[in-house]
């Protein structure tokens, strides 16, 4: 190499530091002169400008729009999921034990390029934390899609609803039921695990017909969006189960659950503080769900609007007591706020129904199912009305004994189901004595022990209740609601909601 060259070399690494040295000194400078305001509008106008040369259109897809989550990113990121690419060098990877496949997904700020008709679209995960204290609970996250701007028609009216499309499919082909709790410390409020119980309708100790009655009433609303928009309500149903503990209510909601597919969001009214966090959780839950409240009665002080005293919830999470009202949670089953998602089951369940306001109770929150009738055990052998059972029946306990012991038949089932006619058993007790040994003439011949003890018990309750009881004339009354009763001897009505 020439002396020349050599000199040459030399000058243009001295220009070089000599601007890159003052480069740093004026950015120096800037940072310390240089307000912030004016900074952030240089940047911008330098953004702008770039933009403006550039082809590139990006949309951004968050996960959040306001309260409800963003179905488009929901979409895109079961879509993602299913296109693994060498460019992806970082893979989520999650199994249910339920299952035998692993899952794969896209790790957070990950990139990949999918080809939809011959256009490239580049999606990019993208996940910021939160640092300011005035943010809500959780992380940011969202996607980034680029292509080139003549293609924006293609994205809108056909790249995307293809992604919906996909999304759709692959959820139902492959979606694992979901079981969600309350946690007002992320952002969505929820938290879910997998929902892997066994309870099927095949399997509930409940009448066949009512089965049947059931099972035809949940696939009518499925079926029927185009109806409840035409009738301008919203596409939501309603049950109120109640019955003493043991009758199978929580079996019931499982096996809904099951046959139809649905993830379940068990409120818990006391983990909840306000009526707009109520608002918020509830706005929150997908569509083609079923939210559940348990022992709606013993969680919250919603009863009776017509008592004096105030109504106050005792909150286990917090020192202050909940703010939540009746009407705030009403307003959500059948106010405005009940047109936000559809394909949505509540129900509420509760050990003592007399407790519950009727404001809960009434036609529009809990719809009437006409001719569900439930009826004491003597009227039900002469009349063929229905009514989710409280106690044992004869069809639920063979049943039982199918399922427990692989028997359908025995010496002692005729005894037994005359049994049955005479003692309030539960479901729940007779399956306890199926499980005590695996022979069936031991555990039958246990069972009818059992019944007999129970009918002792009974009659020492009833006595010790006539002599500490004045006698007094008890009108008979007639309710309609949905039930799990079919023991007692006045009538009483089963409504199912719609």
């Amino acid at each position: 190499m020439s002396l020349s060259k050599i000199t040459t070399l030399k000058t243009l690494s001295a220009s070089i530091g000599s601007v890159a040295a003052a480069v740093m000194v004026a950015r120096s400078i800037a940072g310390d002169v240089v307000p912030p305001e004016l900074k952030a509008y240089i940047y911008s106008g330098i953004s702008n400008f770039v933009n403006k040369l550039s082809r590139q259109l990006t949309m951004v897809i968050d996960e959040y729009d306001g309260y409800e989550v963003n179905e488009i990113y929901t979409a895109s990121e079961m879509y993602l999921a299913a296109q693994v690419s060498p460019e992806i060098d970082r893979l989520k990877v999650t199994k249910n034990p339920s299952e035998n496949r692993f899952n794969l997904a896209m790790e957070m700020n990950q990139r990949f390029t999918d080809v939809y008709n011959g256009v490239k679209f580049h999606w990019r995960s993208v996940c910021k934390t939160k640092t300011k204290p005035k943010q809500s609970a959780g992380d940011e996250r969202w996607f980034e899609l680029t292509f080139h701007r003549k293609h924006r028609d293609l994205a809108l009216n056909e790249y995307l609803p293809f992604v919906l499309n996909e999304a759709k499919v692959r959820k139902q082909n492959e979606k694992t039921l979901k079981l969600f709790t309350v946690n007002t410390k992320s952002r969505n409020m929820w938290t879910s695990v997998n929902l892997d119980h066994p309870a099927k309708f095949e399997t509930l100790a409940m009448d066949t017909e009512l089965k049947e009655m059931m099972m035809k009433d949940l696939d009518m609303f499925v079926e029927r969006r185009e109806y409840y928009r035409n009738v301008g309500k919203a596409w939501k149903r309603g049950y109120l189960l109640y019955g003493p503990p043991g009758t199978g209510k929580s079996s019931l909601i499982a096996a809904i659950a099951n046959y139809l597919n649905f993830d379940i969001y068990d409120l818990e009214l006391t983990a909840i503080m306000t009526n707009s966090e109520l608002r918020q959780l509830l706005v929150s839950t997908m569509n083609r769900s079923i939210l559940v409240v348990e022992d709606i009665d013993c969680s919250t002080t919603l009863h009776d609007r017509a008592s004096a005293v105030p109504a106050v919830v005792t909150n286990q999470h917090h020192d202050n007591p909940s703010q939540v009202t009746l009407s705030g949670f009403l307003n959500f089953i059948d106010g405005l706020w009940s047109s936000c998602g559809d394909e949505k089951i509540i129900i509420f369940t509760t050990n003592r129904k007399e407790k519950l306001d009727p404001a809960l109770l009434r036609p529009g929150r809990m719809d009437v199912g006409k001719g569900l009738r439930l009826q004491g055990r003597k009227e039900r052998e002469k009349k063929k009305n229905f009514g989710l059972s409280q106690y044992c029946t004869p069809c639920g306990f063979q049943l039982l004994a199918s399922n427990y012991l692989g028997v359908t038949d025995h010496a002692c089932f005729k005894q037994i189901e005359d049994l049955i006619g005479k003692v309030e058993i539960t479901p729940a007790e007779v399956a306890e004595q199926l499980l005590k040994d695996s022979d069936p003439d031991v555990v039958l011949t246990g069972l009818v022990e059992f019944f007999y003890l129970k009918m002792k018990e009974d009659e020492l309750k009833r006595s010790s209740k006539a002599r500490s009881t004045p006698t007094h004339t008890i009108k008979p009354t007639h309710h309609i609601f949905i039930s799990t009763t079919t023991t007692t001897t006045t009538t009483t009505t089963t409504n199912i909601i719609h």
